[in-house]
C-alpha cells in the first residue's frame, strides 16, 4: 500500500514563489512541514492504494481528466485556519468547486476512495505554506505579517496531478491532462 493524493499544481513560477514563502516560514518560524510537498491545491485528500493497482488508479484518473475542461484559478492574498495553518488564498470559483466535487464523486463511485473529512467539511481550496509544525505562538507572530500582504496570481489549470508519498515527502507520480 502507498499513500497518494490528487491536486492541481500551479505553473512553475508560482511554485517557485510559494517555495520561497515556505522557506521563509522554515527560516523565521521553524515551520518546515509544508516543504514536504510541491505547492498545490488538494482536490482529493491523502488515501491508501494497493501498489499492484496503481495502473488502474492512473487509468481511471486519465479517463476522468479527459472529460474535464481547463479551469481558471485565481490566487489572492493570504488566509488562515487559526491557530496553526497559513495559506495562499484560492478564490472559490464555481468551476473549481464543481471539479473537486465531481472528482470526489468519481473516485468514490469508480475506485471506492472515500474521504470521511470531505463528507463533513466543505471544500476550502487553499495552497498551504505553513501548518502542522507551526506553533500557536509562531502563528500569532506570523499571521499579522501575512494577513495584509498582497499577492495575486492567475493561471489556467490544465491537468490533475497524482502525488505519491515516498515515506518522507510527496512527489509527482503522474499528470492527467484535461482535454476539453
Amino acid at each position: 500500500m502507498s499513500r497518494f493524493f490528487i491536486a492541481l499544481l500551479p505553473p512553475r513560477h508560482i511554485q517557485e514563489y510559494a517555495k520561497q514563502v515556505k522557506q521563509y516560514f522554515a527560516d523565521n518560524y521553524g515551520s518546515r512541514a509544508a516543504q514536504k510537498s510541491p505547492p498545490h491545491i488538494t482536490l482529493q485528500p491523502p488515501f491508501e492504494w494497493p501498489d499492484a493497482d496503481v495502473p488502474l488508479l492512473e487509468a481511471s484518473l486519465s479517463e476522468f481528466a479527459t472529460k474535464q475542461q481547463s479551469i481558471p484559478i485565481t490566487l489572492s492574498g493570504y488566509a488562515a485556519f487559526a491557530p496553526r495553518v497559513i495559506y495562499i488564498n484560492v478564490i472559490r470559483s464555481q468551476e473549481l468547486l464543481n471539479l473537486q466535487a465531481d472528482l470526489v464523486a468519481y473516485t468514490e463511485s469508480k475506485l471506492s476512495i472515500v474521504d470521511q473529512v470531505s463528507q463533513t467539511r466543505p471544500f476550502a481550496p487553499h495552497m498551504t505554506i505553513a501548518f502542522r509544525d507551526l506553533t500557536r505562538q509562531n502563528f500569532k507572530a506570523a499571521w499579522p505579517e501575512f494577513a495584509q500582504r498582497q499577492l495575486h496570481f492567475e493561471f489556467i489549470a490544465e491537468n490533475l496531478t497524482l502525488l505519491l508519498h515516498d515515506g518522507k515527502r510527496w512527489n509527482v507520480k503522474s499528470e492527467f491532462g484535461f482535454s476539453l
